[in-house]
Order: C-alpha cells, then structure tokens, then sequence
C-alpha cells in the first residue's frame, strides 16, 4: 500500500497568496498545487486530490479560498472532500486572518505575526496580535474538522509588506516549515 500523500492547507487563494505560496514550495523543497488558488477555490476537492496525487513528492501546498461566502462555501466543501479522501494525509493548515466580520473565530496552536514572532493567540490580517480568536471567511471549518497543527497568521504576501513574495514570504514559510516539524514530516530524512 502506497503512503498517503502529505498536504498542508493554505486558507487564501488570491493572485498574491497564489503567487507566494508558489514560492514557499519552492524554499521547502515541497509542491503547489497553483490550480487550487482562486477567490474562491474553483476546483472540487476531488479535482485537487487528484492533482496532488499527480504531484512528484511531497510535501503539497493547497490553497482553499472561500471569498466571504457565509457558512460552507466552496473552499471549505473542497477541504472537507479533501480529508476523506483515503489517501491524502493533512498534516495542518495555514489559517489566514480577513478582516470578515460575519465569521466565527478559530483556536490556533499559535500565531506568527508580521515581524516573524511565534504569539499564543491570534493575529489580525496584517499580522499583527489580536485579543480575540483568529476569524477569516475560509478558516471556520479548521476546528470542526478537527485538522491538526493549526498555524495563525496575517493575509499572505502582504502583511504590511513583510511577506511579500520579493522577500521571500517569509511568514508563510516559517508557518509552513513549523507544521512540517510538528508533524514530525521534518524527522531529518525528509530535507
């Protein structure tokens, strides 16, 4: 039997998290899968499942995006098909913090704020600490879903322009690469 394919979930889905996301597969030595971007994701989870099953190696970066959509919109659909499916493993999911004000707030393990600091709590879209649970119109689902290793940070590539794609985005990665640790992906063999 084949080991399940290792993905990690991205909560953004627009031209710039695309463009970001993109780069931090390439510094993790990892995969994107660029046709899960949109605002919101277009494909079905099984479209993605099978473009991830046709990744080289692991580990797969998915962008799941529901663009403000109340209740179970179709990032969130495309997530929960994502986790049934048997062989796909969800090691954690980057959850990105929007300025919506109609959704429910998350617990996250952490937060990683603009200037690369590990907060308990949350932070706000421009990744900055907040006190309240982290919100955003796609990460509603996370906890329901019981997804492990749940990483809080700002809006992908921005942030005040501290993770822009020309400096490396280098809080999604550091939110990447510490999901990756903690689900013992980087157990010294992997890199």
């Amino acid at each position: 039997m084949q080991p399940k394919r290792k993905i990690i979930i991205i909560t953004d889905g627009d031209k710039v998290a695309k463009k970001s996301v993109e780069k931090v597969a390439q510094k993790i030595g990892g995969r994107c899968i660029s046709l899960s971007a949109g605002n919101p994701t277009l494909l079905s989870g099984n479209e993605i499942a099978d473009l991830v099953l046709q990744a080289p190696y692991d580990p797969v970066l998915v962008m799941i995006d529901d663009k403000g959509y109340i209740g179970t919109g179709p990032g969130e659909s495309a997530l929960e098909d994502l986790i049934k499916h048997p062989e796909i493993e969800v090691l954690g999911a980057v959850a990105v913090a929007s300025n919506t004000t109609h959704a429910k707030g998350i617990e996250v393990d952490f937060s990683i704020t603009n200037t690369g600091k590990k907060i308990k709590g949350a932070v706000d879209k421009e990744g900055k600490p907040v006190k309240r649970e982290l919100t955003g119109d796609t990460v509603e689902c996370l906890n329901r879903l019981k997804i492990p290793h749940i990483i809080g940070i700002g809006d992908v590539g921005k942030m005040d322009g501290t993770d822009r794609p020309e400096r490396g985005v280098p809080i999604t990665t550091k939110a990447v690469e510490e999901i990756l640790n903690r689900s013992g992906y980087y157990d010294g063999s992997s890199r």
